[in-house]
């Protein structure tokens, strides 16, 4: 082969290489375990007395869609919370392939933001965050038990030290 054939087929392999895409990333298996929050959710629980306010019986209701392309569910809610207020929020589900966690992001009316990290063991999901109250950090973990294809148990506990968890709210969703 001369020169310039080589040179000639060398171009040729990088002008198609520079206009190759990669293939499109797929939703994995992990993805589709967030199936089981898609659909239209009631949640009625109870919250306890304690830093986040007076405590009290609490409603919310969830519109869950998954986003094109399947990599994320999206959460649009409205929350009844007695005296501690009503409010709107959206959140979105997703997992992180690099960390091999689930990811929970939601943002709501009252100006809150949680990032949250989730597992999954058998019919126990456990989402962990840490979120800034005044001075001190504290952790929270919420925890979500399947009773059903349309149930399941909650309950949010914070932390201020990761090993002595209290109680903030406990409740049950029922999927409509």
């Amino acid at each position: 082969m001369n020169r310039a054939s080589a040179i000639v087929i060398a171009t040729v392999l990088l002008i198609g290489a520079a206009f190759a895409q990669p293939p499109a990333l797929q939703p994995g298996p992990e993805h589709k375990k967030l199936d089981y929050f898609a659909g239209t959710w009631v949640s009625e629980g109870e919250s306890k007395p304690g830093p986040m306010g007076p405590g009290g019986k609490m409603t919310m209701n969830q519109e869950s869609k998954w986003m094109d392309g399947g990599f994320f569910v999206v959460i649009h809610s409205d929350f009844k919370a007695g005296a501690m207020g009503n409010g709107t929020g959206t959140a979105f589900l997703g997992y992180d392939p690099q960390d091999k966690v689930y990811t929970y992001d939601e943002f709501n009316s009252s100006g809150e933001v949680v990032h949250a990290k989730g597992t999954v063991d058998g019919d126990t999901w456990t989402w962990t965050n840490d979120m800034k109250m005044g001075s001190q950090t504290m952790k929270g973990r919420f925890t979500e038990k399947i009773l059903s294809p349309t149930s399941y148990n909650f309950k949010y506990e914070m932390s201020a030290d990761g090993t002595k968890w209290e109680t903030v709210m406990e409740g049950k969703a029922t999927k409509k």
